[in-house]
């Protein structure tokens, strides 16, 4: 029996392979272009995971159960980081931004995207053009033919018009790409965050105050989505462009140098890379916990321009001090140990990419110098040269198509982290929109027990009158103040609150103004643009003087009302600040009016909006600790004219006799509400005064007593 690797049988294998080779050419070309989009799509695809593996944000957590809550700073509920990979809840939070930022195929964004495309294909295009034009300029150098040469240099330089004009206007459409998903996350974000005209979801104080998953809302909406956009942008240029260019590349590779070489190559940079990869690091991971500490590091910069003032009386220089550079510090080394994985990482990722991949390249290059291949001619010197500089062109371009394939993972995983930023913030805005808080209970009494209670919804009705039936007053993170508050307000009969710090009167407005949900219960109530807060320090906007009083209308709803700047100023002349229109120059003049006005003029101003809008009812906090006892008559009293209903929380006993009822808490969870004798109880209180008075007096003749007894004594002996 004849051997299966005979001399006639290689040649008979050799012969039919040369007839066959056109179609085993092609048939490699195709598998090469599957192979290459479907490893590009298995290498970003998502990683399996191994039974009891931790997984990302969002998904399960050990053991495969469902997380229980997040710790500070959006750890997990063991306190440990929340790892971001390029998972699957990565890709499936990304389709869900996508549908943002892409709303469809007709849309601008989609444009951008084709023209995009198009602009990648043409400048491969370009690209294969001038490797092979390179080639005929060496090739026609070697073969010192000068005419030939000449044309070649002018078609250089023709093609370099539209390829310099291509890369301007990739680099062009893909910032335009960049701004235009910023525009759509901003305005979604924004829509979100401050609701519609006319919605009272306040969704930008709730996310602060009733749930713990966010810390740094505006560092998300302004440097996150603005960052995540950057990078969107940019891997998809990262990515579709060096697959296109490897395909093509090596397309025309196989031309000259043979597909079976190309094969060959396949293989040992497929190996390669699979070894690249399981030495890459969690870089998605690295550039979450960057973003999260440069959030924290600019909130504690926020806290401290908001609270100079309290700073600087306190002398707390050195405290803060220590807390911002606590915060830098922190992202320093942050900063510092990502450098130093980049550093080896680089190494290694430089001599497998530029070194180890242009060696082997090199090698394919040299096939038709040294090995003849069916179909082609390399019978002169010119024409082996100009083959080896085109082939070598080409392979450098395909290296380095495949070695940005390689970096874009990379890229994508710094993608994963600003995705993990951005999809946090739309999905606890989401969550807090639908009334579904996450926050760490710290109450003293049994957690327990007053997860229960926050669990429980009550019902709300829109009505004329307040009217509370069996209420839990519980803060946000579990304490409940109020077991069970009943009351009732009837419109004119105005309401003063009274108890200790912290026993639930604000959390009773936060209520009232639909800022906190009902835990159980029934409360009938006015619509919350019913009502209007005065608190001890008002809030004044950026704006001019006309601004502060109509806020947070417009000069447009103003005159809509038919108010005019005539009716402003009388209004201004009731709570007597007539004169700041004439002082400050005008209605039309803008200021920091934070600084520029006193406490007891804010608070003025802020009566004046009130007597401006004339809801139903008027929530005081506080509101005229700073304005004189004169003043504060007159605008009790031309509240009460003009219908306003006031729930008054206050102190000052110059205020009871404006009031028919109250609401007294004793801090312990208890309270009373009944009617108020404004006279009774300041003669009550007067007597308490005179008796807390004289119990003063006994204790200083206690002391003199004994004083005189000493005296006594002395002079006895």
């Amino acid at each position: 029996m004849a051997p299966v690797f005979s001399k006639p049988a290689v040649a008979r294998f050799t012969a039919a392979y040369a007839r066959n080779r056109p179609l085993i050419q092609r048939l490699l070309n195709l598998g090469f272009t599957a192979w290459m989009i479907g490893g590009t799509y298995m290498a970003l695809r998502a990683k399996p995971k191994r039974p009891g593996q931790d997984v990302d944000a969002g998904g399960q957590g050990r053991s495969g159960s469902k997380r229980k809550g997040k710790g500070k700073g959006g750890d997990d509920a063991d306190g440990k980081p929340k790892r971001v990979q390029v998972d699957a809840v990565f890709y499936a939070r990304l389709r869900a931004i996508l549908r943002i930022v892409i709303p469809g195929i007709r849309s601008k964004e989609a444009m951008l995207l084709i023209m995009h495309s198009a602009l990648l294909v043409f400048r491969t295009a370009v690209s294969i053009y001038v490797a092979n034009l390179d080639g005929k300029i060496v090739g026609s150098l070697v073969r010192a033919e000068f005419v030939p040469f000449l044309l070649n240099i002018v078609r250089w330089l023709l093609v370099a018009i539209p390829a310099t004009w291509c890369n301007s206007w990739l680099s062009y459409v893909q910032s335009k790409l960049a701004l235009a998903y910023r525009t759509r996350l901003t305005e979604r974000a924004m829509q979100l965050y401050l609701g519609d005209v006319g919605s009272q979801d306040k969704i930008y104080y709730k996310i602060s105050n009733l749930d713990d998953r966010i810390k740094n809302p505006d560092q998300m909406i302004t440097v996150d989505i603005q960052r995540f956009s950057t990078h969107l942008a940019a891997i998809y240029s990262n990515i579709a462009k060096p697959l296109l260019d490897m395909i093509l590349y090596n397309y025309q590779l196989s031309q000259s140098v043979g597909a079976e070489s190309l094969l060959v190559l396949t293989i040992f940079v497929n190996l390669s890379a699979r070894v690249l990869r399981l030495i890459t690091p969690h870089f998605g991971a690295y550039t979450a916990e960057e973003a999260a500490l440069a959030g924290s590091f600019r909130a504690t910069q926020s806290r401290l321009a908001e609270a100079s003032e309290e700073v600087a009386f306190y002398g707390g220089e050195e405290v803060e001090k220590m807390l911002v550079e606590r915060d830098y510090y922190g992202l320093l080394m942050h900063a510092s140990r990502v450098l130093r994985i980049r550093l080896w990482h680089g190494v290694a990722e430089e001599w497998i990419i530029k070194w180890l991949w242009g060696s082997m390249g090199l090698a394919i290059c040299a096939v038709p110098v040294f090995f003849k291949l069916p179909g082609v001619s390399t019978t002169d010197l010119g024409t082996r040269t100009e083959g080896f500089v085109t082939n070598r062109r080409i392979l450098l371009s395909s290296s380095d198509a495949f070695g940005r394939i390689m970096y874009s993972y990379k890229e994508l995983a710094e993608l994963a982290g600003y995705t993990a930023r951005v999809s946090e913030l739309f999905e606890t805005m989401d969550d807090v929109k639908k009334s579904e808080y996450k926050k760490a209970l710290v109450s003293s009494a049994s957690i327990e027990d007053n997860a229960k209670v926050l669990q429980g919804r009550g019902e709300i009705f829109e009505s004329d009158e307040i009217e509370f039936e069996n209420v839990p007053i519980v803060t946000p993170n579990g304490d409940i103040l109020v077991r069970s508050l009943s009351f009732k307000v009837e419109p004119g009969r105005h309401l003063l609150i009274v108890g200790p710090n912290g026993c639930g009167k604000s959390s009773l407005f936060r209520i009232l103004g639909g800022l906190w949900p009902v835990y159980g219960g029934i409360v009938r109530k006015p619509a919350s643009s019913e009502f209007i807060l005065i608190p001890q320090r008002p809030y004044l906007s950026l704006g001019t003087l006309r601004d502060q009083v109509i806020y947070p209308h417009s000069p447009q709803d103003m005159a809509a009302r038919g108010v005019t700047d005539a009716r402003l100023l009388e209004i201004l002349q009731k709570v007597q600040m007539g004169h700041i229109v004439e002082r400050e120059g005008g209605w039309d003049v803008a200021r920091e009016w934070h600084n520029t006005l006193s406490g007891g003029d804010k608070q003025k101003i802020a009566w004046a909006r009130l007597f401006y809008h004339n809801p139903k009812y008027a929530i005081l906090d506080e509101c005229t600790s700073a304005v004189p006892l004169e003043v504060e008559q007159v605008l009790m009293e031309t509240a009460t004219q003009l219908g306003i209903t006031l729930l008054t929380v206050s102190h000052r006993p110059s205020l009871w006799k404006y009031h028919h009822t109250i609401l007294q808490y004793d801090g312990q969870g208890g309270y009373v509400f009944t009617e108020l004798d404004a006279e009774k109880r300041l003669a009550l209180q007067e007597e308490k005064q005179a008796l807390e008075a004289k119990l003063l007096e006994v204790n200083n003749m206690k002391e003199r007593l004994a004083e005189l007894k000493a005296l006594v004594e002395e002079r006895g002996r």
